[in-house]
């Protein structure tokens, strides 16, 4: 498959994928805290990926081992606590429409730290999609119940995502996708996930139950595709398009999100649904122009 068919298949895939996340990671929650939730995830991700690590471990990159660490704790382990912290209290589907703004935030990010070149059409994108978060976050669920915290909390762990995304692009872009997951979660989250478990106190509480094996099927399934497999498919996605490329993944993200908590009942207000229209307003208007075509990249310069 040429490059250009194969990033958008992986785009429709990942956008499948992690848009269903958010409902596994509400189903996780009826069962566990969200720091169990959180570990859990990365933990199984990390045991599944570790013989892959093991066998790969020559190609460790030690060099850039400080660049890792960062990847893996901004996109891989800090968000997987926020999310499902903020969704004890907001709904999947605002969980998933928050995640939109992720190309906002690889534009920032980009910018401030890689020095990526900007145009005014991107700034006025982030202007327009920033001001749907916060009627988002000013809006009030079916109680009218203020939800300012939560929406920070999706909105940090977003963020945290940019941050890993235009660092693997900018940094690690010659690691096979494969084996940088496995590095990822193996070599840098299973012991960290571990101490985790330990302190939101999973073996305290732990009953070998219906209840315990119920909830570990979802996170498993969190973990597994949302989490493990959603990852490798992403740092390709990564490896043969551009940071704002692949994180426009979050523009369909939302509509698979929603749709998932419509059919398990839930309910966005009118407010919520005018939020949700103009992030993703914002977000088509910045992608709307087509970039002037490019000379061949250069490996050590990365681009939007």
């Amino acid at each position: 498959m040429n490059p250009e068919k194969e990033r958008w298949v992986l785009l429709i895939v990942l956008s499948v994928i992690w848009g269903s996340s958010f409902i596994l990671i509400k189903k996780s929650l009826e069962h566990f805290n969200p720091y169990e939730v959180g570990a859990l995830r990365v933990l199984i991700a990390g045991i599944l990926l570790l013989p892959m690590a093991i066998s790969n471990i020559r190609k460790f990159p030690r060099k850039h081992l400080k660049w890792l660490v960062l990847a893996a704790l901004t996109g891989n382990f800090i968000p997987m606590f926020l999310f499902p912290i903020a969704e004890t209290k907001v709904s999947s589907s605002i969980a998933g429409i928050v995640n939109s703004m992720m190309p906002i935030f690889v534009i920032i990010v980009g910018f401030l730290f890689w020095k990526f070149s900007t145009t005014k059409r991107q700034l006025i994108g982030v202007a327009i999609s920033f001001s749907g978060a916060c009627i988002l976050a000013l809006s009030g669920g079916e109680g009218g119940e203020l939800k300012l915290i939560p929406i920070v909390l999706l909105l940090v762990a977003t963020l945290g995502y940019a941050i890993s995304m235009t660092t693997v692009k900018s940094k690690l872009h010659e690691i096979p996708a494969k084996i940088l997951s496995a590095f990822v979660f193996s070599f840098v989250l299973i012991v960290p996930s571990l101490i985790a478990l330990v302190f939101a106190g999973f073996f305290n509480d732990l009953r070998p139950d219906k209840d315990l094996f119920i909830g570990l099927g979802f996170v498993s399934l969190l973990s597994v595709f949302g989490t493990g497999l959603a990852m490798m498919l992403n740092y390709r996605l990564l490896n043969i398009s551009t940071p704002l490329f692949a994180s426009t993944v979050t523009l369909l993200m939302p509509v698979v999100a929603v749709i998932w908590g419509l059919l398990d009942g839930e309910k966005l207000t009118a407010m919520q649904f005018a939020g949700a229209f103009i992030i993703l307003a914002g977000l088509i208007f910045l992608r709307a122009k087509s970039p002037k075509k490019e000379k061949p990249q250069d490996s050590k310069v990365v681009r939007f």
